[in-house]
C-alpha cells in the first residue's frame, strides 16, 4: 500500500470537509458569530423549509405559508420573541403584523428539533389598486439580525384599508413534527 504525501492528503482531506457542508441556509444574509448553547437561534444554523403552502387560488380568499425552522446548530437554542416577516414588491419593503393571537415567549429548541410558524395572507386583485405584487419576502427571527429570502409565488397580496399595509399576519412559534 502505497502513502500519499502529507500535502497530497491534506488537501484531500480539506475538499471532503468542504464538499460534506449543509448549510441549509437558503436565502440567508448576513454574517456572524454562532449561537452559543442556549443562545439566541440563528437563521445560517437553521434548516429552512418553505412551504408547501395553501395558496389562496383567487382574489380575497386567505392563504397560508408554514415556514418551517429545524436547529442544527449541534447545540440548544433559544427563540424567545416573535418571527419578523417582511414582503418585497419591486422597491416597496412592508412589515407583516403579527398575527393578534400569537404570543411571544420564550422556546428553547433542542439541537435537530424543529419548529414553525405561517404567515397567512389574503389574496390582492391581480395589478389591482389595493394589492401588492409581491416578488419575495424575508423573515428574521427574535434576538438575530440575520435575514432569510425567499421567492414569493403566491399571487398579489390584499392591501388593507389603508392602502398601505398588507393583509397579512404572522403566527408565533409552534411545534413541528419535521
Amino acid at each position: 500500500m502505497r502513502a500519499l504525501p502529507f500535502a497530497a492528503g491534506a488537501l484531500a482531506a480539506a475538499f471532503l470537509l468542504t464538499a460534506c457542508s449543509d448549510d441549509d441556509s437558503g436565502g440567508a444574509t448576513d454574517t456572524g458569530a454562532s449561537a452559543k448553547a442556549g443562545g439566541a437561534c440563528v437563521i445560517g444554523e437553521m434548516g429552512v423549509r418553505v412551504g408547501p403552502a395553501n395558496a389562496a387560488p383567487a382574489a380575497g380568499d386567505t392563504g397560508n405559508v408554514p415556514v418551517t425552522l429545524t436547529n442544527k446548530s449541534g447545540a440548544k437554542c433559544t427563540l424567545d420573541g416573535l418571527p419578523g416577516v417582511d414582503l418585497i414588491a419591486g422597491g416597496t419593503t412592508v412589515s407583516v403584523e403579527s398575527d393578534p393571537a400569537a404570543t411571544a415567549r420564550k422556546t428553547s429548541l433542542a439541537d435537530g428539533a424543529a419548529i414553525a410558524f405561517t404567515l397567512t395572507y389574503v389574496r390582492g386583485e391581480k395589478g389591482g389598486d389595493r394589492s401588492l405584487a409581491v416578488t419575495s419576502a424575508d423573515f428574521t427571527l427574535p434576538g438575530s439580525t440575520k435575514t432569510y429570502a425567499f421567492k414569493w409565488s403566491y399571487g398579489d397580496v390584499a392591501l388593507k384599508k389603508d392602502g398601505q399595509t398588507p393583509d397579512a399576519t404572522v403566527s408565533g412559534f409552534q411545534e413541528s413534527s419535521e
